[in-house]
């Protein structure tokens, strides 16, 4: 028999089986910390302490109950809620009972709501009395019948009942040694998240069991997460399902440390008292606690690792926060990525370097992470990479299991967002010479001067470097002469002053000058629950200054 022709003997009698394989899913990860630290602290919150043992029970509880109420693959279950222990517990039992997971962003008014709840077409509704007005105007939006519950939160003063029954008489219905369903397919969905729509109508990702598992396995081993971590709930839960934190919590048997606002005082306290070790976080957030008063940061005598993601933070914040003692690492990712899929890792050679080009490094978003099969910057008409030599800018590509399944009821933006065999980001930038990509900006972002090309983030890296500077963000402005100019947006620190003129001057003498910014506008800078900048309302904005 000639070779290559004969039976391959790894495919004959090696199937699949019971014993030998299991469809990955996220939710096995409670089921072992359950299992195997029954007493150790899952979840705090305020008066609240739960061991995973009890959490468990819990989930199981609201899975059983969602089953008896008629919920299983195939429907939506939504859940409006801060960072509290019922939407920790919402990332279990509603996978669990076979339903989907759709987290709601707590900042969208009604119209956005009601939007969200009939395209995904949500049979259940979890609402924090938080969130319960704008909540109860959006489901009476929808004209539709939907079971409502509401979460009675005794720490919360105010809000109030929008529902027929409360969460705890939800999880009464329900057994706390009732059996879950497995997915039957490790590629069924897990969670949908909703894009911000800032130019039309959210689009709904779709998760499945499978990238939800990786990534959050992924997130330990990027981070390098030891067992049992103490983790503060400031990134928001809702938002790519916390970066998947939820279901990472549970791998790693940590304590969940729940947190309703995301403030300075009650971070640093928390982080005194409760020994919080790892917390996730918008720059913005960074700028925050980097900034406050310096009481606050007094007593913290314990490492405390920092992940950052979202706009690209600038290196003079990654500096503050070091200089602080926090261990930052950069992440890069989107919603259809399951939040972080690129990591700006680390190099023990850098350590040598002084603290303001560590930051440099560190404000790179870097290379893919451990679970990401692919990450490029090519030429988004030809999918040619460009060349690594940090100059050349391009559009940044993924592709792995941590990419979505695509975008639910919407298969022309699920075919495009594919095309080549890779996801689009919408992100431009430029990979190194050492394989790190650098984002240069949104492709809506970039600003065309007198037909050069103007990083935004660029020039805010260079805002931000001024010390009368809290906040900073660059847009375009309409120029007759120039197409368009850097339009800086300032917030200034408290008690500090300056001028328009001097920020230009500081800026020039930064960088090239034509691309420092020709207006500088001062004042608050409107953001998302998430803590970014929404840019679109200062591009607004700068056009309504004229040319």
């Amino acid at each position: 028999m000639p070779m290559g022709t004969a039976v391959n003997i790894y495919e004959t009698g090696l199937d699949k089986n019971a014993a030998n394989f299991a469809q990955l899913t996220p939710l096995s990860f409670i089921e072992r910390a359950a299992s195997v630290y029954p007493r150790r602290e899952a979840v705090v919150y305020g008066a609240v302490r739960r061991t995973w043992a009890e959490t468990y029970a819990r989930t199981r509880q609201l899975a059983d109950a969602l089953i008896k109420r008629g919920m299983g693959p195939g429907d939506t279950v939504s859940v409006v809620a801060g960072n509290i222990p019922e939407m920790f517990e919402a990332h279990f039992g509603v996978p669990m009972s076979g339903a989907v997971l759709n987290t709601i962003n707590t900042r969208l008014d009604a119209e956005a709501i009601a939007f969200i709840l009939v395209h995904a077409e949500a049979k259940v509704v979890i609402v924090d009395p938080e969130f319960s007005e704008v909540t109860d105007r959006a489901i009476k939006m929808t004209g539709r019948s939907m079971l409502v519950v509401d979460i009675l939160d005794p720490t919360f003063k105010g809000g109030r009942r929008v529902g027929g029954i409360t969460y705890d008489e939800l999880l009464a219905e329900g057994s706390p040694d009732a059996g879950w369903r497995q997915p039957a397919d490790e590629w069924a969905a897990i969670s949908l998240n909703y894009t911000s729509g800032t130019t039309g109508d959210p689009k709904g990702v779709v998760y499945h069991h499978r990238g939800a598992f990786l990534n959050a396995a992924g997130n330990i081993i990027t981070w390098g997460m030891p067992a049992h971590p103490r983790y503060l709930w400031t990134l928001p839960m809702f938002h790519c399902n916390g970066w998947c934190f939820p279901w990472t919590i549970a791998a790693a048997s940590g304590t969940a440390l729940c947190l309703r606002a995301v403030r300075a005082e009650p971070i640093y306290e928390l982080i005194k008292t409760e020994k919080a070790d790892h917390f996730c976080g918008a720059p913005i957030v960074l700028n925050m606690l980097a900034n406050a008063p310096a009481p606050l940061k007094e007593g913290i005598n314990h490492k405390v690792k920092v992940m950052t993601a979202g706009a690209a933070p600038p290196a003079a914040v990654i500096e503050n926060m070091e200089r602080l003692g926090f261990e930052v690492t950069h992440v890069y990712g989107l919603t259809e990525t399951y939040g972080p899929s690129v990591v700006c890792a680390w190099h023990d050679e850098w350590n040598v370097l002084d603290a303001s080009e560590k930051a440099r490094l560190k404000a790179r978003q870097g290379v893919r992470n451990t679970m990401l099969d692919g990450l490029m910057v090519a030429n988004p008409l030809t999918m040619e990479p460009c060349p690594s030599d940090g100059v050349t800018i391009g559009e940044i590509f993924m592709r792995g299991n941590n990419v979505m399944r695509g975008y639910l009821k919407n298969p022309s933006s699920t075919d495009k967002s594919f095309d080549g065999g890779w996801f689009h980001s919408g992100d431009l930038g430029v990979m190194h010479p050492d394989g790190y990509i650098e984002i240069k900006d949104r492709s809506k972002d970039i600003i065309i001067s007198g037909g050069e090309n103007i990083s935004s983030i660029e020039v805010e890296d260079v805002l931000y470097k001024h010390p009368a500077v809290m906040e900073a963000a660059v847009v375009a402005r309409p120029d007759e002469k120039w197409g368009e100019t850097p339009c800086a947006f300032v917030m200034l620190k408290d008690g500090a002053e300056t001028t328009e003129d001097e920020i230009m001057e500081f800026c020039r003498s930064h960088m090239a000058k034509f691309k420092a910014p020709r207006t500088i506008v001062f004042g608050p800078l409107p953001k998302t629950s998430t803590g970014k900048i929404q840019k679109f309302l200062l591009r607004e904005q700068a056009r309504s200054l004229g040319a």
